[in-house]
């Protein structure tokens, strides 16, 4: 069984996965392409990646890659706390430059899933959280790319400023959405 619920973003779903527990912990199915295609969810994942942020306060993004290596991303919290932002990035979106967010936390179990076309990025709310994520393409340093976290015309509600958020120089580099020059086109399907 698998819970999915619509964001205001369309094709930007929040996924639960069912945990059996008991006296010992629980197991829980993370991904299964059955289940996902039963929900009409139909990807193909590549590579997963393992993020560790030592530090509250952490923001990581917002990222995507560009054509050909656009990615989907399927997140999930393995340990702490994260607060998970999805920004729409094709051009010609009626959503275009809306975000969503929600909490991603080991205890609650929560998944993001993120198509192709949407900048994603985190900001962590405890010591030691753990982000792990599964991609539809490659890594490609040619096409990363990234968007400001803190852009005031997308007005992302992170609970952080730039002035105490610890970010990498890509990030802290990164233009704002009316300087960006998105790859990406909304192809109204």
């Amino acid at each position: 069984m698998l819970a999915v619920t619509k964001t205001k973003l369309p094709g930007v779903l929040i996924l639960e996965p069912v945990r059996h527990g008991d006296a010992r912990g629980f197991f829980s199915e993370s991904w299964n392409r059955k289940r996902m295609e039963d929900a009409g969810i139909f990807l193909d994942f590549v590579q997963d990646n393992h993020s560790l942020s030592e530090k509250a306060g952490t923001v990581r993004g917002l990222h995507f890659q560009s054509p050909p290596h656009a990615q989907a991303k399927l997140v999930r919290c393995g340990r702490g706390r994260l607060f998970d932002v999805v920004v729409d990035i094709r051009r010609g979106s009626p959503t275009f430059g809306q975000w969503t967010g929600v909490e991603l936390t080991f205890e609650n179990g929560k998944q993001m899933l993120v198509p192709e076309g949407f900048a994603h990025g985190f900001v962590t709310r405890e010591p030691g959280t753990e982000i792990i994520y599964k991609c539809t393409d490659f890594y490609a340093p040619e096409c990363d790319r990234a968007l400001a976290f803190d852009d005031p015309e997308i007005g992302i509600d992170w609970g952080i400023t730039r002035d105490n958020a610890l970010l990498s120089d890509k990030d802290a580099a990164a233009p704002r959405l009316a300087d960006l020059d998105t790859p990406f086109e909304w192809k109204d399907a």
